[in-house]
């Protein structure tokens, strides 16, 4: 009995720690053969009801241990419910240090995971489902060593 109580009192711990309130949308795509291909294009749509607030859009990169650069370059476009592109950028992030190599982000093992702030005090003119796509622009193709990638959006209080 106990142990049932122990488990639960944790397993209750672990999700309300997990919920955050500013969260809009969170999503990860896992990448076949951990390999990301120029041509794959991902995309991720969500829904944004509160024009008034300020947004701030991450991405979220998976890698291996054995991916070969210290920086990957990844564009970004946005496009708003009305199907117009409000930005396209090309983002350089870091995913280990340039000059010793030492992976950064939160790492287990040999898999590394960074959430890098992308769009800041992003605002959105009109409700509705927003579009944004992400293509790797490094100049290997497929690119080994990223396993998974996503996007966040979180509200500003």
């Amino acid at each position: 009995m106990k142990n049932y109580l122990l488990l639960s009192s944790l397993l209750l711990l672990l999700v309300l720690s997990s919920c955050n309130k500013n969260r809009v949308f969170e999503k990860n795509e896992d990448l076949k053969d951990s390999a990301w291909k120029i041509a794959d294009v991902k995309k991720f749509e969500f829904e944004i009801k509160d024009t008034s607030k300020k947004y701030n859009i991450y991405f979220n990169i998976r890698n291996a241990i054995f991916y070969e650069y210290y920086n990957l370059y990844v564009k970004h476009t946005l496009i708003g419910p009305d199907g117009k592109e409000l930005s396209s950028n090309l983002h350089e992030m870091f995913l280990m240090d340039k000059k010793t190599g030492k992976p950064l982000g939160d790492g287990a093992g040999d898999i590394f995971d960074h959430q890098i702030l992308a769009l800041k005090d992003q605002q959105f003119s009109q409700p509705g489902t927003y579009t944004i796509t992400l293509q790797q622009y490094m100049r290997r193709d497929p690119l080994p060593g990223i396993m998974a990638v996503g996007v966040r959006v979180d509200k500003q209080e």
